[in-house]
């Protein structure tokens, strides 16, 4: 089953569906691939290896791309805005410009449920991200500690 949503098609040569059950384990395992390497620059797992996958997937939040999965985003819809919790590329398709797709699929996704804002974060020790977000237009909100992460907060007003 594929999404055929006007945020899917947005993404042109790397189509986006929603992810099914038997794409679970290929979820946690481009999310693991992701986000393994800052383990030890952070000191421990990254959130996004903590989740609970199959439920996202079983709640609708998991698109991905590839055949088989080479990235993926998950996705809250909130009232006032959509937010992006985990954005992951294989390191095997690093450098294609996958990410960009992925960020394009966001804001077309967050554009067509009428969401007039995307909000995420990232870990304080994964610096690249600090570089690449506001690349994309997502203004830094704050810096915040939450629990044992320290997080930049992000956001992307939407204007037509």
């Amino acid at each position: 089953m594929t999404d055929r949503t006007p945020a899917a098609e947005a993404s042109g040569a790397h189509t986006l569906r929603l992810a099914e059950a038997a794409d679970v384990p290929a979820v946690k395992a481009v999310t693991d691939a992701a986000y393994h390497h800052y383990i030890e620059r952070i000191g421990r797992v990254p959130a996004p290896m903590e989740s609970d996958h199959a439920a996202n997937v079983a709640a609708g939040r998991v698109h991905v791309t590839g055949d088989p999965v080479v990235g993926l985003v998950v996705l809250y819809a909130h009232e006032d805005h959509l937010y992006l919790d985990n954005i992951a590329v294989h390191p095997d398709a690093a450098g294609q410009g996958l990410g960009r797709v992925l960020l394009e699929f966001v804001e077309a996704h967050a554009r067509a449920l009428g969401l007039p804002e995307i909000r995420l974060y990232t870990n304080a020790m994964m610096w690249e991200n600090q570089k690449i977000y506001p690349r994309f237009g997502y203004d830094f909100v704050e810096r915040r500690v939450e629990g044992v992460y320290d997080r930049f907060h992000y956001r992307k007003r939407l204007t037509d």
